[in-house]
Parts: structure tokens; sequence; C-alpha cells
């Protein structure tokens, strides 16, 4: 099944904001640090605290943060991404190819390390698009 779900970007509060929705809405909250990541080696020790990757999980309802952002790209307001979570490799090549028309290539596709196809995209409007299939959560 494909979702599209808000990933939001902020700058060292990924944790406290997570925590807070958490308070509010309930749910599972799920949260890897960069440190505690594959690519720990690959930041400064510095950020090794901050949010790679949060989740909030409650029924149907995801919401998604991050800390992790380009230099001088954070602004609030335009800190917020549809994250699209595709149901095949030919949906996400599919849709990753259209939308990308016209618009700005951030991250092609490519293999992650946590086995899912991931990219992202600026479309031709300056809505921030990212994309990830995984095959093993799409088998039954």
């Amino acid at each position: 099944m494909t979702t599209i779900n808000a990933y939001i970007g902020f700058q060292g509060q990924a944790r406290e904001a997570m925590e807070f929705y958490k308070s509010c809405i309930g749910g599972e909250l799920n949260l890897m640090t960069v440190g505690s990541s594959p690519m720990a080696a690959q930041c400064p020790e510095a950020i090794h605290g901050q949010i790679m990757h949060s989740s909030l999980v409650k029924e149907s309802l995801v919401l998604m943060a991050t800390d992790m952002s380009t230099p001088g790209d954070y602004v609030k307001g335009n800190n917020i991404a549809l994250s699209v979570n595709c149901s095949s490799e030919e949906e996400i090549n599919n849709f990753f190819e259209k939308l990308s028309e016209g618009g700005k290539v951030i991250d092609s596709l490519k293999k992650q390390f946590w086995g899912g196809i991931f990219g992202v995209l600026e479309d031709k409007f300056g809505i921030r698009w990212m994309f990830n299939y995984e095959e093993h959560k799409n088998k039954q």
C-alpha cells in the first residue's frame, strides 16, 4: 500500500519535539541518533546525539522527523517534506521520474543502509518529496 506522511526537519530539537507530540497524540516513538546509525563514522562526533530519523506511530498516523539538514538549508516553514512509501520498485521509479520533471533532484534514487531504495527531489512548485521503497515490507 502506498502512503504519504509528513517528515519534519528540526535543527537540534527533533527529540524534544517528537516527545512533545507523543505526549499530545500518544503512540509509539522510535528515535535513531546519528551516533547509533551506520552513518556515524561519516558524521562529526559533535552531532552524534542528534536525531537522524524518528517516527511516531499511532494506528494509521505516522509522523517522522530529523535533525539532519544541509547547512544553510533549514528555514522554519520550509522544513516539511512529503514522504512517500511506495509499494513497488516500478512505482518509486515512476513517481520519482515524473515528479522530478522541471524540478531538482536532491538525492537520486539508490539503495540505502536500511535496505530500502530512497531518493529526494524538489518538484517544479518547490515542494520537497522523499521516496522510499522497502521490498521486505511489501511482501506478505
